[in-house]
């Protein structure tokens, strides 16, 4: 199942690396963290994607080192703009900035080249249109062959792609984020801009095992979103259960049919589940196998109607950095 970026085509379930340094409790040892990397590479992964954020830049020098060798196998998506400052999340989407970013992203990922490059956020101080027009220099220099950008909506997509097309945006989408139904993917598709779905079994919610939010590490970004928090997950794991009961239906785990949905909703759609476990490395790519019945999905679709689904999926600070487009209901929250 090839799906096509830019010029490329690539199997449609990639790799997140972003759980390997960042953001779901404590980084994996960088020895587990290389094993599961090179294991993504024997198993079949040709996608892998990171960002300069991903633990200050930790997570694209595990990338760099465990597959630098190897820069020939696999298609690199990687994301600049967005990062730390003296500790602190600076977004800078200044065409001096990007071009800065890029290079510290080059250097650490041991590479002359990076496939993809996202802008990781939409700097609001910055018109798009300039901040584009630095990863197009930086395509005709060669460092990056193609132009990404994340969470922005479709008003901002098209700016930016007329101003050079834009071969992918990545956006969160899963069963329980919809948001990307508001117009976002049929302008992809109407532009011929690939759409690569983050998170899309839900931030573990459709993983495996249950998750427990009481559990979550220290610094677990989980924590501070809507969804995990008491009442509204409780609320949640009631659908949870119906999409489990489906997945014994298909004879399959959740995990894969969570990824078989997301993919199932168009043939421009690729999906970057992350893991720390080389057995999920092998059951998400395995989902490429799949065949999940038409009536099974519409039954997710309806079971997961973007009404239904408790808290939001960032609170009101975070909501305010990302350009996506917002449901009617979805209420303004602390």
């Amino acid at each position: 199942m090839k799906r096509q970026i830019g010029t490329s085509k690539l199997n449609a379930v990639g790799l997140g690396c972003m759980n390997l340094s960042h953001a779901y409790g404590p980084a994996l040892p960088i020895d587990e963290a290389e094993r599961v990397l090179q294991e993504a590479l024997d198993i079949g992964y040709d996608f892998f994607d990171t960002a300069s954020l991903y633990g200050d830049g930790s997570n694209e020098r595990l990338v760099g080192s465990a597959l630098g060798h190897r820069r020939d196998e696999f298609f690199l998506a990687s994301k600049g703009v967005l990062g730390f400052v003296d500790g602190k999340r600076a977004l800078d989407g200044r065409p001096e900035s990007i071009k800065q970013h890029c290079e510290d992203s080059l250097a650490r990922l041991r590479t002359d080249r990076i496939d993809l490059y996202y802008m990781h956020r939409l700097d609001q101080k910055v018109p798009v249109e300039e901040s584009i027009g630095a990863l197009a220099n930086l395509v005709r220099e060669g460092k990056i062959l193609n132009i990404g950008v994340s969470e922005m909506s479709v008003a901002t997509l098209r700016r930016a792609h007329a101003t050079h097309p834009v071969a992918a945006l990545q956006s969160e989408y899963s069963l329980w984020t919809r948001n990307p139904e508001l117009g976002v993917l049929e302008v992809c598709e109407e532009l011929g801009v690939a759409f690569v779905a983050f998170s899309p079994v839900g931030r573990g919610h459709f993983g495996g095992s249950r998750l427990k939010p009481d559990s979550f590490a220290e610094g677990d970004l989980r924590k501070t979103m809507p969804r995990f928090a008491e009442d509204n997950f409780a609320r949640n794991l009631e659908m949870r259960e119906r999409a489990l009961q489906l997945a014994e239906e298909v004879k399959c785990g959740l995990p894969q049919l969570a990824l078989a949905w997301v993919l199932a909703q168009g043939r421009h759609i690729l999906a970057i589940p992350g893991t720390t476990k080389v057995k999920h490395l092998r059951q998400n790519f395995d989902t490429l196998k799949l065949d999940v019945p038409a009536e099974v999905l519409e039954t997710l679709s309806c079971v997961f109607d973007p009404t239904a689904v408790a808290g939001n999926r960032y609170a009101n600070g975070p909501q305010k950095t990302i350009d996506t487009e917002r449901f009617d209901f979805e209420a303004q929250e602390g």
